[in-house]
Protein backbone atom coordinates (compact mmCIF):
# COMPACT_ATOMS: atom_id res chain seq x y z
CA UNK A 1 0.00 0.00 0.00
CA UNK A 2 1.09 3.61 -1.11
CA UNK A 3 2.56 5.85 1.81
CA UNK A 4 -0.85 8.19 0.46
CA UNK A 5 -3.02 5.42 1.02
CA UNK A 6 -2.01 4.45 4.30
CA UNK A 7 -2.29 8.11 5.02
CA UNK A 8 -6.21 7.78 4.14
CA UNK A 9 -7.02 5.15 5.72
CA UNK A 10 -4.90 6.33 9.11
CA UNK A 11 -7.75 9.45 8.88
CA UNK A 12 -10.86 7.70 7.86
CA UNK A 13 -10.24 5.39 10.39
CA UNK A 14 -8.75 7.40 12.94
CA UNK A 15 -11.28 10.39 12.74
CA UNK A 16 -14.27 10.53 10.84
CA UNK A 17 -14.93 14.24 11.63
CA UNK A 18 -11.25 15.30 10.20
CA UNK A 19 -11.96 13.31 7.66
CA UNK A 20 -15.19 14.55 6.62
CA UNK A 21 -13.44 17.85 6.66
CA UNK A 22 -10.51 16.74 4.43
CA UNK A 23 -12.63 15.92 1.43
CA UNK A 24 -12.85 19.74 1.05
CA UNK A 25 -9.74 20.32 0.36
CA UNK A 26 -7.81 20.36 -3.27
CA UNK A 27 -5.89 17.25 -3.99
CA UNK A 28 -2.65 17.96 -2.81
CA UNK A 29 -3.78 19.70 -0.20
CA UNK A 30 -5.68 16.47 1.09
CA UNK A 31 -2.88 14.42 0.71
CA UNK A 32 -0.72 16.73 2.97
CA UNK A 33 -3.66 17.26 5.16
CA UNK A 34 -3.79 13.36 5.09
CA UNK A 35 -0.17 12.40 5.77
CA UNK A 36 0.18 15.17 8.70
CA UNK A 37 -2.60 13.48 10.42
CA UNK A 38 -1.11 9.79 10.03
CA UNK A 39 1.72 10.81 11.46
CA UNK A 40 -0.11 12.91 14.54
CA UNK A 41 -1.88 9.68 14.88
CA UNK A 42 0.62 7.13 14.98
CA UNK A 43 2.23 8.74 17.57
CA UNK A 44 -0.78 9.39 19.92
CA UNK A 45 -1.89 5.74 19.11
CA UNK A 46 1.95 4.06 20.34
CA UNK A 47 1.89 5.92 22.91
CA UNK A 48 -1.72 5.25 24.56
CA UNK A 49 -1.49 1.13 23.01
CA UNK A 50 -3.75 1.84 20.45
CA UNK A 51 -4.66 0.91 16.72
CA UNK A 52 -6.19 4.10 15.23
CA UNK A 53 -7.46 6.04 18.23
CA UNK A 54 -9.08 2.56 19.39
CA UNK A 55 -8.52 -1.06 21.17
CA UNK A 56 -6.24 0.36 23.69
CA UNK A 57 -3.90 -1.78 25.45
CA UNK A 58 -1.85 -1.36 28.64
CA UNK A 59 1.58 -0.34 28.20
CA UNK A 60 4.14 -0.70 30.79
CA UNK A 61 6.01 2.87 31.86
CA UNK A 62 9.17 1.41 30.38
CA UNK A 63 7.73 0.70 27.19
CA UNK A 64 6.18 4.21 27.07
CA UNK A 65 9.68 6.30 28.27
CA UNK A 66 11.51 4.04 25.22
CA UNK A 67 8.69 4.65 22.71
CA UNK A 68 8.55 8.69 23.38
CA UNK A 69 12.04 8.38 22.94
CA UNK A 70 12.10 6.69 20.03
CA UNK A 71 9.27 9.27 18.43
CA UNK A 72 11.72 12.17 19.32
CA UNK A 73 14.30 10.62 17.39
CA UNK A 74 12.21 9.26 14.44
CA UNK A 75 10.91 12.89 13.82
CA UNK A 76 14.02 14.13 14.32
CA UNK A 77 15.69 11.94 11.21
CA UNK A 78 12.42 12.42 9.47
CA UNK A 79 13.20 16.38 9.32
CA UNK A 80 16.94 15.73 8.74
CA UNK A 81 15.84 13.78 5.36
CA UNK A 82 17.05 10.51 6.60
CA UNK A 83 15.01 7.31 5.19
CA UNK A 84 12.50 6.39 6.86
CA UNK A 85 10.85 2.41 6.71
CA UNK A 86 7.93 3.14 8.78
CA UNK A 87 5.13 4.86 6.87
CA UNK A 88 4.18 7.37 9.48
CA UNK A 89 7.00 9.04 9.53
CA UNK A 90 8.18 8.72 5.29
CA UNK A 91 4.59 10.52 5.40
CA UNK A 92 5.55 13.05 7.96
CA UNK A 93 8.82 13.43 5.97
CA UNK A 94 7.23 14.30 2.54
CA UNK A 95 4.85 17.26 4.20
CA UNK A 96 7.18 18.49 6.44
CA UNK A 97 10.02 18.79 3.98
CA UNK A 98 7.67 20.10 0.97
CA UNK A 99 5.78 22.59 3.50
CA UNK A 100 8.91 23.91 5.72
CA UNK A 101 7.75 22.54 8.89
CA UNK A 102 9.79 23.82 11.92
CA UNK A 103 11.43 21.30 13.74
CA UNK A 104 9.98 23.41 17.26
CA UNK A 105 6.36 22.58 16.07
CA UNK A 106 6.66 18.98 15.45
CA UNK A 107 8.94 18.70 19.06
CA UNK A 108 5.85 20.39 20.76
CA UNK A 109 3.70 17.60 19.58
CA UNK A 110 5.50 15.38 21.10
CA UNK A 111 6.37 17.48 24.00
CA UNK A 112 2.47 16.67 24.54
CA UNK A 113 2.64 13.15 24.59
CA UNK A 114 5.61 13.38 27.38
CA UNK A 115 3.06 15.58 29.48
CA UNK A 116 0.97 12.44 29.25
CA UNK A 117 3.18 9.65 29.75
CA UNK A 118 4.86 11.90 32.95
CA UNK A 119 1.25 12.65 34.09
CA UNK A 120 1.41 16.19 34.14
CA UNK A 121 -1.27 17.71 36.99
CA UNK A 122 -2.53 20.96 35.00
CA UNK A 123 -3.18 23.58 38.42
CA UNK A 124 -4.89 26.42 36.57
CA UNK A 125 -6.58 26.29 33.11
CA UNK A 126 -3.63 28.09 32.35
CA UNK A 127 -1.94 25.13 32.42
CA UNK A 128 -4.34 23.39 30.41
CA UNK A 129 -4.18 25.85 27.80
CA UNK A 130 -0.54 24.78 27.82
CA UNK A 131 -1.29 21.03 26.83
CA UNK A 132 -3.81 22.04 24.76
CA UNK A 133 -1.23 23.98 22.48
CA UNK A 134 0.75 20.91 22.60
CA UNK A 135 -1.24 18.37 21.37
CA UNK A 136 -3.69 20.54 18.97
CA UNK A 137 -2.44 24.43 18.59
CA UNK A 138 1.17 22.80 17.33
CA UNK A 139 -0.96 20.37 14.95
CA UNK A 140 -2.95 23.74 13.95
CA UNK A 141 -0.06 25.72 12.84
CA UNK A 142 1.64 22.95 11.14
CA UNK A 143 -1.68 22.54 9.22
CA UNK A 144 -2.12 25.85 8.35
CA UNK A 145 1.65 25.85 6.41
CA UNK A 146 0.09 22.62 4.50
CA UNK A 147 -2.88 24.81 3.32
CA UNK A 148 -0.29 27.64 2.05
CA UNK A 149 0.07 30.23 4.69
CA UNK A 150 3.12 31.89 5.15
CA UNK A 151 5.92 31.00 8.38
CA UNK A 152 6.00 34.84 8.89
CA UNK A 153 2.33 34.93 8.83
CA UNK A 154 1.80 35.33 12.42
CA UNK A 155 -1.38 36.66 12.77
CA UNK A 156 -2.96 33.84 10.42
CA UNK A 157 -0.72 31.29 12.33
CA UNK A 158 -2.25 32.45 15.51
CA UNK A 159 -5.92 31.92 14.35
CA UNK A 160 -4.89 28.69 13.71
CA UNK A 161 -3.50 27.95 16.83
CA UNK A 162 -6.66 29.09 18.35
CA UNK A 163 -8.79 26.75 16.32
CA UNK A 164 -6.55 23.95 18.05
CA UNK A 165 -6.91 25.19 21.29
CA UNK A 166 -10.83 25.03 20.77
CA UNK A 167 -10.89 21.79 19.45
CA UNK A 168 -8.83 20.39 22.49
CA UNK A 169 -11.10 22.20 24.60
CA UNK A 170 -13.90 20.23 23.15
CA UNK A 171 -12.01 16.89 23.36
CA UNK A 172 -11.28 17.03 27.06
CA UNK A 173 -14.85 17.93 27.45
CA UNK A 174 -16.55 15.16 25.77
CA UNK A 175 -14.02 12.59 27.20
CA UNK A 176 -13.31 14.20 30.57
CA UNK A 177 -14.81 10.89 32.52
CA UNK A 178 -12.69 7.79 29.91
CA UNK A 179 -9.61 10.34 30.51
CA UNK A 180 -10.41 10.11 33.96
CA UNK A 181 -10.79 6.44 33.78
CA UNK A 182 -7.49 5.64 32.11
CA UNK A 183 -5.74 7.98 34.44
CA UNK A 184 -5.60 11.17 32.59
CA UNK A 185 -7.43 14.31 34.21
CA UNK A 186 -6.70 17.74 32.06
CA UNK A 187 -9.05 19.61 34.16
CA UNK A 188 -7.41 22.53 36.45
CA UNK A 189 -7.01 21.52 40.51
CA UNK A 190 -8.45 25.05 40.86
CA UNK A 191 -11.67 23.83 39.08
CA UNK A 192 -11.83 20.58 40.60
CA UNK A 193 -11.27 22.13 44.16
CA UNK A 194 -14.13 24.88 43.62
CA UNK A 195 -16.33 21.91 42.42
CA UNK A 196 -15.61 19.80 45.13
CA UNK A 197 -14.79 17.20 43.01
CA UNK A 198 -11.72 14.27 44.01
CA UNK A 199 -9.24 14.48 40.81
CA UNK A 200 -9.00 10.27 42.17
CA UNK A 201 -12.87 10.01 42.09
CA UNK A 202 -13.90 12.14 38.59
CA UNK A 203 -15.45 9.73 36.86
CA UNK A 204 -17.33 8.37 39.71
CA UNK A 205 -21.51 8.77 38.28
CA UNK A 206 -21.82 10.21 41.60
CA UNK A 207 -20.15 13.68 40.46
CA UNK A 208 -22.47 13.77 37.33
CA UNK A 209 -24.10 17.15 37.79
CA UNK A 210 -20.74 18.85 38.92
CA UNK A 211 -18.40 17.14 35.83
CA UNK A 212 -21.53 18.44 33.33
CA UNK A 213 -20.92 21.96 34.77
CA UNK A 214 -17.07 21.80 34.58
CA UNK A 215 -17.85 20.62 30.81
CA UNK A 216 -20.14 23.56 30.08
CA UNK A 217 -17.35 25.37 31.80
CA UNK A 218 -14.96 24.37 28.85
CA UNK A 219 -17.09 24.42 26.36
CA UNK A 220 -17.95 28.33 27.18
CA UNK A 221 -14.33 28.76 27.75
CA UNK A 222 -13.23 27.38 24.20
CA UNK A 223 -15.89 29.92 22.37
CA UNK A 224 -13.76 32.59 22.17
CA UNK A 225 -11.62 30.44 20.45
CA UNK A 226 -13.53 29.51 17.92
CA UNK A 227 -14.52 32.94 16.91
CA UNK A 228 -10.80 33.96 16.96
CA UNK A 229 -10.57 31.63 14.70
CA UNK A 230 -12.97 32.34 12.08
CA UNK A 231 -11.07 35.73 11.12
CA UNK A 232 -7.80 33.07 9.59
CA UNK A 233 -10.37 32.16 6.97
CA UNK A 234 -9.61 34.79 4.76
CA UNK A 235 -6.08 34.36 4.54
CA UNK A 236 -6.61 30.64 3.01
CA UNK A 237 -8.06 29.11 -0.44
CA UNK A 238 -11.24 28.70 -0.83
CA UNK A 239 -11.76 24.85 -0.14
CA UNK A 240 -9.15 25.39 2.27
CA UNK A 241 -11.26 27.54 4.57
CA UNK A 242 -13.93 25.66 3.70
CA UNK A 243 -12.32 22.52 5.06
CA UNK A 244 -11.22 24.78 8.28
CA UNK A 245 -14.81 25.97 8.59
CA UNK A 246 -16.39 22.90 8.25
CA UNK A 247 -14.39 21.04 10.86
CA UNK A 248 -15.11 24.13 12.90
CA UNK A 249 -18.82 23.86 12.93
CA UNK A 250 -18.68 19.98 13.49
CA UNK A 251 -16.39 20.61 17.02
CA UNK A 252 -18.56 23.39 17.75
CA UNK A 253 -21.69 20.95 17.59
CA UNK A 254 -19.72 18.44 19.65
CA UNK A 255 -19.52 20.78 22.38
CA UNK A 256 -23.11 22.16 22.21
CA UNK A 257 -24.58 18.13 22.27
CA UNK A 258 -22.27 17.54 25.48
CA UNK A 259 -24.12 20.93 27.27
CA UNK A 260 -27.44 19.62 25.99
CA UNK A 261 -27.24 16.00 27.44
CA UNK A 262 -25.61 17.17 30.76
CA UNK A 263 -24.55 14.44 33.28
CA UNK A 264 -25.88 11.76 30.38
CA UNK A 265 -23.39 13.05 28.01
CA UNK A 266 -20.56 10.42 29.11
CA UNK A 267 -23.25 7.27 28.83
CA UNK A 268 -22.41 7.19 25.57
CA UNK A 269 -19.97 9.05 23.55
CA UNK A 270 -20.99 12.24 22.17
CA UNK A 271 -20.45 12.31 18.18
CA UNK A 272 -22.71 13.97 15.17
CA UNK A 273 -24.29 11.63 12.62
CA UNK A 274 -23.77 11.84 8.82
CA UNK A 275 -26.41 13.67 7.96
CA UNK A 276 -25.91 16.53 10.82
CA UNK A 277 -22.13 16.53 9.04
CA UNK A 278 -23.27 17.44 5.62
CA UNK A 279 -25.80 20.59 6.83
CA UNK A 280 -22.39 21.52 8.78
CA UNK A 281 -20.47 21.09 6.14
CA UNK A 282 -22.41 23.07 4.31
CA UNK A 283 -22.72 25.85 7.10
CA UNK A 284 -18.84 25.97 6.69
CA UNK A 285 -18.73 26.32 2.81
CA UNK A 286 -21.04 29.68 4.10
CA UNK A 287 -18.81 30.75 6.54
CA UNK A 288 -15.80 30.57 3.83
CA UNK A 289 -17.78 32.70 1.96
CA UNK A 290 -18.02 35.23 4.02
CA UNK A 291 -14.18 34.66 4.53
CA UNK A 292 -13.73 34.89 1.51
CA UNK A 293 -15.80 38.22 0.52
CA UNK A 294 -17.12 40.25 3.23
CA UNK A 295 -14.83 39.80 6.28
CA UNK A 296 -11.70 39.85 3.15
CA UNK A 297 -12.37 44.00 2.98
CA UNK A 298 -13.00 44.28 6.73
CA UNK A 299 -10.70 45.01 8.94
CA UNK A 300 -10.21 42.33 11.26
CA UNK A 301 -11.16 42.72 14.95
CA UNK A 302 -8.44 42.95 17.37
CA UNK A 303 -7.63 39.73 18.71
CA UNK A 304 -8.72 39.70 22.39
CA UNK A 305 -6.79 38.51 25.23
CA UNK A 306 -6.87 35.00 24.51
CA UNK A 307 -3.61 32.49 26.16
CA UNK A 308 -0.78 32.36 22.78
CA UNK A 309 2.16 30.35 22.27
CA UNK A 310 2.81 32.52 19.17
Amino acid sequence: MSIEATSREAIQQGSQSFAAAAALFDRETRVDAEMLYAWCRHCDDVIDGQTLGHDRVVVSPEQVRATLEELYAKTRSSLAGEPQSDPAFAAFQQVALRRGIPEAWAIELIDGFAMDVSEVRYATFEDTLKYCWHVAGAVGVMMALVMGVKPDDLATLRRAQDLGLAFQLTNIARDIVEDAQNGRVYLPDAWLTEADVPREDLAEPRHREAVAALAYSLIEAAEPYYESARWGLRALPFRSAWAVAAANRVYREIGVKVVERGPKAWDTRTSTSKATKVVLALQGGLMALRGKTFDRWREPPVRPPLWSRI
